[in-house]
């Protein structure tokens, strides 16, 4: 099936212009239409639209009625698509009855909804469990915004109006803060650009979303804090195991997710060697220092071993509690932003600390004692150059911080 834009030339009217016919071609089967109040100078007639007049001509219409070729064009693409998606054989008649049919659109758009639940289903084969989470908390933060707006959701509707209701809502309603949002449209990005991809939709209005995010602070654990807790020894079994797992993480530069994943047969001599669940990197050399080498020798020949093992949610509890016990009270001060609404809060770092910053740690302190950036990328599998900048910039001023506290002291 194929559509195009022809000038009628027998048809010419007294100022010397030509009206458009649509033809389409259907199997062999040509069909014509008028389009009416459409007319064009040849010379002004280029690839199955009108070109812009020159300025010393009179203005010839050229956005007008482009604009409605465009949107004839948009509705046969339409018509092909529903009557590929039916298997139905095309002919003129079945093109006809559906070139006229006004519900076509509804009839061949797929539901958003539940297209967003099968972008989450194939996705689970090939993204980490962490991404699956985002988009399923995705879905329902959409779900929740069109009960509260009563928004038509459709693939169509995916427009700036949308994402300015959207935003509006997370800020003023959900008091969502920026990086959340910024998350949030990342997300659903990726699934119009899937269900794009599918055939779903034709709609790329969606690229024009801004993905807000803020810099924020990178909360790490001190040389000095981080050994006050490796040496602390709680009374408790449960806080001691919370302790060595997140200890082991500052030391290896794992994630969560892959420390939980560890096995016997991951733990070498001076080595780790396993899969990375978020990158899927194969076979990972992660290289033992002696501090996560006596973490790993604790647990040899126990239940345990190669470490104790504890749900993310319960983690992040205990692990405040360790930093609590073992006084880990410097004061932060944290700025974050819903939308441009400042939120300042002073918290003791204990508060702050979650399984993500035993990562943060490992990549600090490294650069800070001098492990070159090379190498801690290579160890942690970093691949954005932005994100990875913020831990240079801190061990550079630490660096700078004890000059000033050392040599510039000294009387000249």
């Amino acid at each position: 099936m194929k559509a195009t834009f022809l000038p009628r030339k027998e048809k010419k009217d007294s100022k010397g212009l030509y009206p458009i016919q649509l033809v389409v071609n259907i199997g062999g089967q040509r069909i014509r239409r008028n389009i009416p109040k459409v007319r064009v100078s040849l010379k002004h007639w280029k690839n199955n639209r009108i070109k812009p007049n020159l300025k010393s001509e009179i203005y010839n219409f050229h956005i007008e009625y482009n604009k409605k070729l465009d949107d004839l064009e948009n509705q046969i693409k339409d018509v092909f698509r529903y009557i590929l998606l039916k298997n139905l054989t095309p002919t003129r008649e079945l093109f006809l009855a559906q070139f006229d049919d006004n519900s076509l659109q509804n009839k061949i758009s797929p539901n958003f909804s539940l297209s967003f639940q099968e972008f989450i289903e194939t996705s689970k084969t090939t993204k980490a469990p962490g991404t699956i989470r985002k988009y399923v908390t995705t879905k329902r933060f959409i779900e929740d915004f069109q009960k509260h707006s009563n928004y038509d959701i459709r693939f169509e509707t995916i427009v700036i109006e949308f994402y300015e209701k959207l935003r509006d809502y997370a800020f003023e309603e959900r008091n969502t803060l920026n990086n959340y949002f910024g998350r949030t449209i990342s997300v659903i990005k990726a699934f119009m650009n899937w269900s794009l991809d599918r055939g779903y939709h034709s709609n790329t209005e969606f690229r024009k979303f801004k993905r807000m995010q803020d810099n924020i602070e990178v909360i790490y654990l001190t040389m000095d804090e981080l050994m006050t807790l490796y040496r602390k020894d709680f009374r408790s079994h449960r806080l001691n195991h919370v302790k060595d797992f997140y200890c082991f993480g500052c030391f290896t530069g794992l994630r969560f997710s892959d420390i939980k994943a560890l096995r016997i047969s991951n733990v070498f001599e001076d080595y780790l060697k396993l899969n990375i669940q978020k990158t899927k990197t194969i076979d990972q050399m992660i290289p033992l220092n002696d501090y996560a080498k006596d973490i790993l020798s604790k647990y040899k020949d126990t239940l345990y071993e190669p470490l104790p093992s504890i749900s993310g949610q319960k983690f992040n509890l205990y692990i405040k509690e360790c930093c609590k016990i073992a006084k880990i009270d410097t004061m932060i001060n944290t700025t974050r932003y819903i939308g441009q609404r400042r939120i300042d809060k002073v918290q003791p770092k204990h508060q702050l600390i979650t399984s993500h910053t035993a990562r943060k740690t490992f990549v600090t302190n490294s650069l800070i004692l001098g492990m070159k950036e090379m190498v801690v990328r290579n160890i942690t599998g970093h691949k954005d150059e932005a994100s990875f900048k913020r831990y240079v910039e801190i061990a550079e001023d630490f660096k700078k911080s004890e000059m000033d506290n050392t040599w510039n002291k000294i009387a000249k």
